[in-house]
């Protein structure tokens, strides 16, 4: 069902940003966010866990991304903003739900930074050991940080050619692994097996029905990342109608990249095959059709996917520390800009983070750096429950200001949104019965302790200057 967007015109972003991305860059951008490292580098060990059924789990997850995104969708058609969802939980919940899901956030993308910094090191490291693992971690890090102070159409320019080798090297890995499952790909030996491997090593659910649920823990991780068309959609020069199509096209980007990939790896290769997680799903399947260097193609795709988080992550959050400067939530300077619309502050806020986090992987990998992994391992879910509460009150608040300006609607409100949060809820409890060391039990207790750490200082922040007199909270307005 597509929305129709009443012509406007161009809407100014917040003071100081600057209108830099282009229509192509935003939709790289939505496309992108979609398609993460996580994708190619954690899917095997879905797949050996679940077998065929990670694919129902990739489904389960995937539709809970795309009512999450309706609901921010709808939010942000009607305001858009860098800050996003934590603008808007400001104005719906209040202002501690703002700075603490805001903050949260930031944390997560700048820990974030450490962890794709290191894997694309680690890459760049075995095709050249000359530079030492850490030495190419400052490499990256530092190139990224350049384009990034540079100005928003840099960053979106690389965000484009990034995510544009992440979609035509899974296309390409569909349309190959589509003839030769039905024995049409020439010169592959591979036979024509159509989709007899979905049920011909143990039936379509070998572990049984509970591992759909192992399967999602597994996957919900990678999908982290859609919301970022939201935040960047503030840097256009028609953030409404962006947000609109990106929001609208969500759907077909999850079955195609997603579900249509894991499909053709699944059907290649037997859910049991020993190379799944040895090399890899996807470099499994393209060894079995028969392509000729598939882990180094596959590496040098990966590549280019962390290099893309990276990207974007240094970019997210140093937009989301621009906003909560701009709400008197962060140092006032994180809210200023250069005069090509940068949030110089906030970028080099985060990036210094991201380096220190960095030193703690190679310092102490096992102790400091899986605290904070642990740590920020359930925010993800955080937020998407912060969404789905901010758009139960959002909704109302729109409906009564600016009714005109849902151009998005969440489908079956209030209902979907109630059972989104519900379906969120389960999973986090889900989460808890992971015992594993690192698991989920420990990502949801530590997560849950930093988010109560940053709720009780924003409560008692936001009393302290109520009793000094000295600020009065600001809210987000439909504009």
């Amino acid at each position: 069902m597509t929305t129709t967007v009443p012509k406007s015109p161009p809407t100014e972003p917040e003071s100081g940003l600057q209108a830099g991305l282009k229509s192509r860059h935003l939709s790289m951008i939505a496309i992108g966010g979609v398609i993460g490292a996580g994708l190619f580098v954690g899917s095997g060990s879905g797949i050996a866990a679940a077998g065929p059924g990670i694919l129902i789990s990739y489904a389960l997850v995937g539709v809970l991304v795309v009512l999450v995104m309706r609901m921010l969708g709808e939010m942000a058609a009607a305001n858009p903003t860098s800050g996003s969802f934590s603008a808007y939980a400001d104005r719906a919940l209040g202002r501690w739900a703002g700075f603490t899901i805001g903050w949260l956030y930031w944390f997560f993308w700048v820990v974030v930074l450490a962890v794709e910094a290191t894997a694309g090191a680690k890459i760049l490291a075995g095709w050249i050991p000359a530079v030492p693992q850490w030495g190419w971690a400052l490499i990256v890090m530092i190139v990224l940080t350049a384009t990034n102070l540079v100005s928003v159409s840099s960053y979106g320019e690389f965000e484009f050619w990034f995510a544009g080798i992440k979609v035509v090297a899974i296309a390409g890995f569909i349309v190959v692994g589509g003839l030769a499952i039905f024995g049409l790909l020439p010169g592959s030996d591979h036979p024509a097996s159509g989709f007899s491997n979905l049920t011909a090593h143990g039936g379509f659910l070998p572990n049984g029905p509970g591992a759909i649920l192992t399967g999602v823990l597994m996957v919900v991780f990678s999908f982290m990342g859609s919301e970022i068309v939201t935040l960047a959609a503030g840097e256009t020069a028609n953030p409404r109608a962006a947000v609109t199509k990106a929001t609208n096209s969500v759907i077909w980007r999850i079955a195609v990249f997603y579900l249509g990939s894991i499909l053709i790896v699944v059907s290649l290769v037997g859910w049991d095959d020993p190379a799944i997680l040895k090399d890899g799903s996807y470099v499994a399947a393209l060894s079995s059709v028969g392509i000729p260097h598939a882990g180094e193609i596959m590496n040098a795709i990966v590549l280019t996917s962390v290099l893309s988080c990276l990207n974007s992550g240094l970019y997210t959050a140093s937009r989301m520390a621009f906003s909560l400067g701009r709400r008197s939530d962060a140092p006032a300077s994180f809210g200023r800009t250069t005069d090509r619309g940068v949030p110089r502050s906030a970028i080099l806020a985060s990036v210094v983070f991201g380096f220190v986090a960095v030193a703690f992987n190679y310092l102490w990998p096992d102790t400091v750096f899986q605290f904070l992994l642990n740590a920020s391992g359930a925010i993800a879910l955080f937020v998407w429950l912060v969404i789905c509460f901010s758009q139960l009150r959002m909704r109302k608040i729109i409906e009564r200001e600016s009714p005109e300006k849902l151009v998005v609607r969440m489908w079956l409100y209030p209902y979907l949104t109630w059972a989104t949060i519900a379906l969120i809820t389960f999973v986090l409890g889900y989460m808890l019965t992971d015992t594993a060391d690192g698991g989920g039990r420990d990502q949801v207790v530590l997560s849950t302790l930093v988010a109560l750490a940053v709720v009780v200082y924003a409560v008692v922040r936001q009393r302290r200057a109520v009793w000094k007199g000295t600020h009065t909270p600001d809210r987000v307005k439909v504009s």
